[in-house]
């Protein structure tokens, strides 16, 4: 694990990788749920999500803290830091009206091979964003390779 403070730009996967080896993999996990749901925003995990971004939701840019962009950060942890509690909480953004947060659904899904979303992702195929089809069609195919 390289030492952030060595690195001008971490990644998220960096800065995420970092947040588990410090407060545990169930900590972060914890956390993105609870932005996913709505109980509770973290601002230091924010920034550990989402970088220097962070800092103007938290101040209350666009799809700020009750919006879409922690929703999809939140999201994006899991393609770092998971566990099969959070799918529960996965499956309950896919009607979300964000496309990005549809989109970093299908995206999650397909990394962590999340089979109960296989009637969600389906539904994803007609969603008027070709962003969010194009990652149900990947999700599809990593459900139907892995047989889930």
């Amino acid at each position: 694990m390289p030492n952030l403070g060595s690195l001008r730009n971490p990644t998220p996967r960096q800065r995420i990788e970092a947040q588990c080896a410090r407060d545990g993999i169930e900590a972060v996990v914890n956390g993105c749920v609870e932005i996913l749901v709505g109980t509770s925003v973290d601002p230091s995990l924010l920034e550990v999500l989402a970088g220097p971004a962070a800092r103007s939701v938290v101040e209350g840019a666009e799809g700020g803290l009750g919006g879409y962009w922690p929703k999809v950060w939140a999201l994006r942890g899991f393609l770092y830091a998971w566990s099969d509690d959070a799918i529960p909480a996965v499956l309950s953004v896919f009607a979300h009206p964000s496309w990005r947060v549809r989109e970093m659904a299908a995206k999650v899904v397909a990394k962590r091979v999340v089979g109960e979303a296989f009637d969600d992702v389906v539904r994803l195929r007609h969603d008027p964003t070709p962003r969010v089809r194009a990652a149900a069609e990947r999700a599809l195919a990593a459900l139907v390779e892995s047989g889930a």
